[in-house]
């Protein structure tokens, strides 16, 4: 079996853990055992529909087959040639409606995938950075890490969500305030640690990964560079509403606002970039790709 395969597994069942002992602080035995149903439900929608419940969230808009837009139609090409060269079937391709360069991946499998790319990450970044960015994404595919990010994207607003439940109905209970109130505290604290260490490792690897799909270590080491320097500038007002899928995108999309530093699931950037200027050292390019040249978006 997959490795990431048995680690989504067992994130299920830490989740459904977590749900059953907010569940027992809100209404005793018969609440865990609800909270049983409910997590049951829950993992087979997180399997089946996580991944277009994430682009809803997102707003992200599908690049079709017939897409009268020129600079859209040339980054699904690219898109395309990039998964060719992977060896991957060809994602459903997104654009997501932000001033904020980003991007993600996400489905539960290499033939179910999507990714997503902000328009401020088309309009910023050259066409080679871009395709830099979007080769770490379809890397993260290949190693089938977007089932468990975004599963995880969805139980952790889910614990969120009944933690707070808890704090509202855990008082009915002797008790149970005081431990609704700790559950409202810890619960999404560790859908927070779960992110992280399913988040850093993986990013490197996709880095690695990536630089290798798209041949040029240094298009994606630039585009790091440039998407965080502007992501701290930019307020993604969407991922700050929705801030359990922050692990998702190639770099942190939050910018210090509310508790936004409780989800910082990345690696630090200047090593990820210190990391890619190593590979590019060691002659780790494999020749210019169709796309090395300054495209329609800068």
């Amino acid at each position: 079996m997959n490795a990431n395969m048995i680690k989504t597994g067992l994130l299920l069942a830490t989740m459904t853990a977590l749900f059953m002992g907010i569940g027992f602080l809100i209404g005793g035995m018969a609440g865990a055992l609800i909270a049983l149903v409910f997590a049951a439900g829950m993992n087979l929608f997180a399997w089946w529909n996580s991944a277009d419940m994430v682009l809803r969230m997102h707003g992200a808009r599908e690049v079709k087959s017939g897409e009268l837009n020129s600079a859209a139609r040339q980054f699904a090409g690219d898109v395309q040639l990039l998964a060719r060269k992977a060896g991957l079937e060809m994602p459903r391709v997104y654009i997501i409606d932000s001033e904020q360069p980003n991007a993600f991946a996400t489905g539960r499998d290499p033939q179910h995938a999507a990714v997503a790319a902000s328009s401020g990450l088309l309009n910023q970044l050259t066409r080679d950075e871009i395709n830099g960015v979007m080769a770490h994404e379809l890397a993260h595919v290949m190693n089938r890490d977007t089932l468990t990010m975004t599963v995880t994207a969805t139980f952790a607003g889910a614990i969120g969500m009944l933690a707070n439940f808890a704090f509202f109905f855990g008082g009915n209970r002797e008790g149970g305030f005081l431990g609704a109130i700790a559950m409202m505290i810890f619960a999404p604290m560790a859908a927070m640690l779960v992110q992280t260490a399913i988040s850093r490792a993986r990013e490197y690897e996709a880095d690695r990964v990536g630089a290798e799909i798209h041949g040029n270590p240094m298009a994606l080491a630039s585009a790091l560079e440039k998407i965080e320097r502007s992501a701290r500038h930019t307020v993604n007002v969407r991922a700050e509403n929705n801030p359990a899928t922050a692990h998702m995108f190639i770099i942190n999309p939050l910018n210090g606002q509310r508790a936004d530093k409780l989800f910082s699931t990345h690696p630090d950037t200047a090593n990820r970039i210190a990391k890619l200027r190593q590979m590019a050292g060691a002659g780790a390019r494999s020749g210019p790709g169709p796309w090395n040249a300054r495209g329609p978006w800068g």
